[in-house]
Formats: structure tokens, sequence, C-alpha cells
């Protein structure tokens, strides 16, 4: 597997090369993790493109003592919130679900066999979205505290924090009678 050091040069050393090695190694992690928080695969397509985007155009302002992988995540993490803000400012209606959770019954993505993975989707997208954000990092994308804190613009023992009550809370979502 190519390390990000790696990833790093060539991009320094030949940009087009270099980014299809970023996205070759980063492009179904940052989607699978927006795709997580925005539910819909459409949006997680656009989110995703507009995160690589990103990265090209920021590239320059990314320092080598910072986690490269966090960084990505980072822009990754804004961009799904971003979409997320601009889905909520774009309803009209009070009666609909304003996290999503009942979008994902609509999504032909979701595997609807697997019940408990359903309502695991359920619960997690009934957090806030920070919660939510740091949740997904930790448990899926089994990034560390620190790396979660540079992804979600806080500190590690805050989101230390938040995985553990987003954790708390979706364990007490699982076992409600929902």
């Amino acid at each position: 597997m190519i390390e990000d050091k790696d990833i790093i040069r060539a991009i320094r050393e030949k940009s087009e090369m270099g980014f299809r090695i970023l996205m070759e190694k980063y492009k179904q992690p940052i989607y699978w993790h927006i795709r997580r928080l925005v539910v819909a695969h459409d949006d997680a397509q656009d989110a995703t493109q507009e995160t690589f985007i990103r990265i090209f155009r920021s590239f320059d302002k990314f320092r080598d003592d910072d986690s490269f992988r966090g960084w990505i995540f980072r822009i990754a993490t804004n961009e799904a919130l971003r979409l997320i803000d601009s889905r909520k400012q774009e309803q009209v209606s009070l009666e609909e679900d304003e996290n999503g959770a009942n979008r994902i019954m609509a999504d032909n993505y979701v595997d609807y066999s697997d019940l408990e993975a359903v309502k695991l989707q359920k619960a997690i997208l009934s957090l806030p979205s920070k919660q939510q954000a740091t949740f997904n990092l930790r448990y899926y994308d089994e990034l560390s505290y620190g790396e979660i804190a540079k992804a979600t613009g806080t500190t590690a023992s805050a989101a230390k924090m938040n995985f553990h009550i987003a954790k708390e809370k979706i364990i007490q979502y699982m076992n409600s009678n929902d």
C-alpha cells in the first residue's frame, strides 16, 4: 500500500500523477465517509468530487507536520456538513425529517435485509452533525482521536468525548423498541 508521504511527494513532483495516486487510495474511503453523513448516493458523489477539487486547489496550504489523512478527512467532513446545512436551508416543510434518518429508506444502495445495520444507520443519523462525523471517523474510518480532532476542528480530548457520547446515544437507540 502506498504511503501518504509518497503521495505528497508525487503531487509535489508531478501533480497530475500524484493526484491520480491520491484518488486511487482515498476515493472510496472519502466517498463512504461522506455517504454515511449525507445518506444519499448522489449527494455523496457530488460532495466527494467537490472534496477532491478542494484538496487540489488547497494542496499548497497543506503543512508537512500535519496528518495528511486527517487533513483530507477534514476537507471531506466540511464538505459533507456544508451540503447537509444547505439541504436544511432548502427544506420548507417542518414535517420533513431534518437529519436524514427517513431518507435512508429511499436509498437504493442500502441493504434492507440487514435490519440491525439499518437501525444503526438511523441511530447515527439521529446524532448531531459533529457527533455523527466523530463516530463515523472513529468507528468506520478508524482514525485516531488526533486525526479526528484535525478533521472536525476540535481537540483530541473533545473528539474522544464526542465519540463516547455518540456511542452511548447509539447504544440507547439500538436498545429502544423503535
